[in-house]
């Protein structure tokens, strides 16, 4: 049957239609999972796919997962031609050097058939709390090789036409630590993509085959349309940029490279990552998937905000990774800690792009999401725990105000993990969890603040998976903004002795020790001795900075909190000393020291 005539309305309805559906999608898999990494953290994602492979919607969830599963989908369009697929296949992998991601990021993509041909795929992927592999959690900081991280997972049916593959649930059980809660997780992405073949079956006999095809190829085709006309508006030429990772969590005293070359030209973006460092010994080599993850979450942030969010989005990029780097490691790599690298890699990209998008970029985030990951035995119920818990630093400045305090950026997008869960399921007590006064960099417009986290282990003994960073570097202000102070963090111990540790690492906690986590603030964007001194005060009667940082860094002195007022005349005395001992403002981006 031919597809007619596309309708505007009609078109603008299935387009909202599919973007409902992935989210119904993500909806349900958080609300079915057994885990609180994905019942609370919501490390999960969902997307639709056309019968190409391509992404025709995805739900508003996490950039870094949602890049990942267009390499998932490709991978079983590989291997399994759709005529050979059956109602009620579904397909699973997580190996990251055959289409995965990292090992606890399970992806599983079922077929949708619509008048017995498959029309279109549902995919989601979650991150499971355990995988196996040489530390609870599957997150082993000082892995060397991918063996060490877990479970690989080569692309097999779990499904096959509805009926479970028995052997492969049985070889997931005996290979982590938490059976039922990783199992339950698996059913929790199931019911999600039953969710989204029912209202996609719906959706095709509503419209009729070949016509919401042809809607969804437009939809795809105007996404492009408006991301290469959003390209377009970038300055042409070719822009370079670096930056880099505390360490690769085995050489704690090497800084580890990310380095891009953005060339704009007309509609197309080319992103060269030659000058990257090699890839490394420690987990933090990323994957194709992982890169191409950061790639599309600036495409998308450069892109025109209006466009469909939908694989047309991506055709105008392309990507040189060399091989054997730390964007392309050879296998068998440890790629587990690849997050911390996506993150990194999206400043790079976005520091590159500042002189071709002038007053448009903002000012670094922190660059960091802090996860800490419990692993032992609780002597109370006999049963064996592992858990997640995440803590954000700020955004950075930006042309048109400050950033925002603990909030996760770029491909990252998981929530505020409650103390109350964690302190209800697992032997743990949050002590202290508050924002850190002085964490954001001080600009015209001042960097979000970071998180101040304090976690005591109340039974047992627990092994502590620590993976940050910005401890030995720091995100970069822009236009006189500044960076924000160092991330930091140390355990104390039951004598009272504390111990600092670095911004990687695996850890022994016993019974009434406490990890105590600081994640640093955004930076921040302009001269701070431009930034209005009444919003100073403002911020001095919040807390969020304090007298010294008010005099020192904005040049605001005589503030009465009370009262909410400053001097004038001092103020104005001593910013312009202040000025006159720094000279003019006369460079775009400003790192700070490296510890």
């Amino acid at each position: 049957m031919e597809a007619r005539a596309l309708d505007p309305i009609t078109l603008e309805v299935v387009r909202n239609r599919l973007d409902a559906i992935a989210q119904e999608m993500q909806d349900a898999l958080v609300r079915s999972g057994y885990s609180n990494i994905i019942k609370e953290g919501h490390d999960c994602s969902a997307a639709l796919f056309d019968c190409n492979g391509e992404v025709a919607a995805q739900a508003t969830a996490l950039p870094a997962q949602l890049g990942c599963l267009p390499s998932a989908v490709r991978r079983v369009l590989q291997q399994f031609k759709p005529e050979s697929m059956s109602d009620g296949d579904v397909f699973i992998l997580n190996d990251p050097y055959d289409g995965g991601t990292h090992l606890p990021d399970i992806a599983l993509i079922a077929p949708v058939f619509h008048e017995a041909s498959v029309v279109a795929f549902t995919a989601c992927i979650a991150h499971h709390q355990d995988i196996g592999g040489k530390t609870p959690g599957s997150l082993p900081t000082d892995s060397t090789e991918i063996f060490q991280e877990g479970l690989r997972i080569p692309l097999v049916k779990l499904y096959d036409k509805g009926t479970p593959n028995a052997v492969v649930h049985a070889f997931i059980e005996r290979n982590v630590r938490i059976p039922n809660i990783v199992l339950g997780d698996l059913g929790a992405q199931l019911a999600a993509l039953n969710v989204g073949k029912a209202r996609l079956i719906t959706l095709f006999e509503q419209h009729g085959t070949a016509q919401l095809i042809a809607y969804m190829s437009e939809l795809l085709n105007r996404a492009e349309i408006l991301t290469r006309r959003a390209i377009e508006q970038i300055r042409p030429g070719s822009y370079s940029f670096e930056d880099y990772l505390d360490s690769d969590g085995i050489d704690a005293d090497r800084l580890v490279r990310i380095r891009v070359t953005v060339t704009v030209r007309s509609s197309d973006l080319h992103i060269d990552f030659n000058g990257s460092d090699a890839q490394v010994r420690g987990p933090i080599n990323a994957d194709k998937a992982a890169v191409m993850s950061a790639v599309y979450f600036v495409a998308k942030a450069i892109g025109d905000p209006t466009a469909p969010n939908n694989g047309g989005c991506y055709r105008p990029i392309t990507v040189n990774l060399p091989e054997g780097s730390i964007v392309n490691p050879r296998p068998p790599a440890a790629v587990n800690g690849r997050t911390i690298t996506m993150k990194r890699i999206a400043d790079t990209i976005l520091g590159a792009l500042v002189p071709a998008m002038p007053q448009k970029i903002p000012a670094a985030p922190s660059g960091l999401v802090r996860v800490l990951v419990f692993g032992g035995n609780d002597p109370a119920s006999g049963r064996t725990f592992v858990c997640t818990d995440f803590s954000t630093g700020g955004t950075g400045g930006h042309p048109q105000g400050d950033g925002v305090d603990s909030l996760e950026t770029d491909i990252a997008n998981t929530m505020n993990m409650p103390a109350e869960s964690l302190e209800l399921h697992y032997p743990l007590r949050v002590h202290r969890y508050v924002l850190i006064r002085d964490s954001g960099g001080a600009g015209t417009h001042r960097g979000g603040l970071g998180v101040e986290r304090e976690i005591e282990l109340l039974r047992g003994e627990a092994t502590v998976t620590l993976r940050e960073d910005r401890h030995r570097t720091k995100a970069w202000g822009l236009y006189g903004g500044e960076p924000p102070p160092f991330a930091h963090a140390e355990i104390r111990h039951l004598d009272g002795s504390k111990t600092v540790i670095p911004s990687k690492g695996v850890f022994r906690l016993l019974a009434g020790e406490r990890i105590h986590c600081w994640a640093t603030g955004g930076a921040g964007y302009g001269d701070a001795l431009d930034r209005d001194p009444g919003v100073v005060v403002q911020d001095v009667v919040d807390d969020k900075v304090s007298m010294e940082s008010a005099a020192d860094r904005y040049g605001v002195v005589g503030i009465d909190r009370g009262r909410r007022i400053y001097d004038e005349a001092g103020t104005k005395a001593r910013r312009q000393a202040m000025r006159a001992r720094r000279s003019p403002i006369s460079w775009t981006y400003d790192r700070g020291t490296r510890e």
